[in-house]
């Protein structure tokens, strides 16, 4: 039993560096098994807790971490001293993002407690520090000072349009901070739909790459929109929770 767990154990790490490879993105052997805990913990979880439902290893590997890092390829993230990846859910993309850049100071926000607490044992686990779990929404947290102009950099994988997660995001950047979300092909649409709210909200988009990322079975397209704050968002935005979603900008 102990032999077929250790090989199961080398095809895994094997598998884990073959996507990473395939990616460009550089790891070393501490990454690799932060990885490896990371998803054993997430699929542990997410038998009480609905994290994901996506559990095959190979399809975590792609759809989920290498996604998730996908945006070292394109900025230098290290430039950055404070992030917060706003819907965190899972830890995606903060949690991958923290295990490739160790000495990021992150926050990773999400509403539901479960989740929060999940997060912070990943947290423990990794021995991850600078590295900070916040029960909140988006909405709340854009009003309090201790977050409000705060962040260098938000990142986003939520699943809601670049105008919703702009009225989220912005708000706690600094002028000259940068949010990067994370988008289907959709994006070039969304793009145009969201050039009120990046106006309103004092944003410019910067860049759109577009990515092709591949996993056991299949190919899916990938978009990361990155936007540059470059004046003070208005105050009374984010509006109250429920309002962004009804009346996007």
């Amino acid at each position: 039993m102990q032999s077929i767990m250790i090989n199961n154990c080398d095809q895994r790490i094997s598998l884990l560096q073959k996507r990473f490879s395939q990616a460009k993105i550089k790891y070393t052997e501490d990454q690799i098994h932060k990885f490896l805990r990371y998803y054993d913990l997430l699929i542990e979880t997410n038998k009480v807790v609905n994290l994901t439902s996506i559990t095959d290893f190979d399809d975590v590997i792609s759809l989920h971490f290498v996604d998730s890092i996908s945006i070292l390829n394109f900025i230098d993230v290290d430039r950055f001293n404070s992030i917060i990846d706003i819907g965190t859910g899972a830890g995606f993309p903060g949690i991958p993002l923290k295990i490739m850049c160790p000495d990021l100071n992150i926050t990773l926000l999400d509403s539901l407690k479960k989740r929060c607490t999940f997060l912070e044992f990943v947290i423990k686990e990794l021995e991850l520090e600078k590295a900070c779990v916040l029960h909140s929404r988006a909405e709340d947290i854009g009003h309090d000072d201790a977050h409000r102009n705060h962040y260098d950099l938000c990142v986003s994988r939520a699943v809601a349009s670049i105008s919703i997660l702009s009225e989220y995001c912005l708000p706690l950047l600094r002028i000259g901070g940068t949010m990067v979300l994370y988008k289907s092909k959709r994006a070039s649409e969304e793009i145009i739909e969201a050039e009120n709210a990046l106006n309103i909200l004092g944003a410019r988009l910067l860049n759109k790459v577009d990515l092709n990322l591949k996993t056991s079975n299949d190919e899916y397209d990938r978009s990361l929109v990155v936007v540059s704050k470059i004046k003070e968002t208005p105050v009374k935005y984010p509006r109250k929770a429920g309002k962004p979603e009804k009346s996007p900008l």
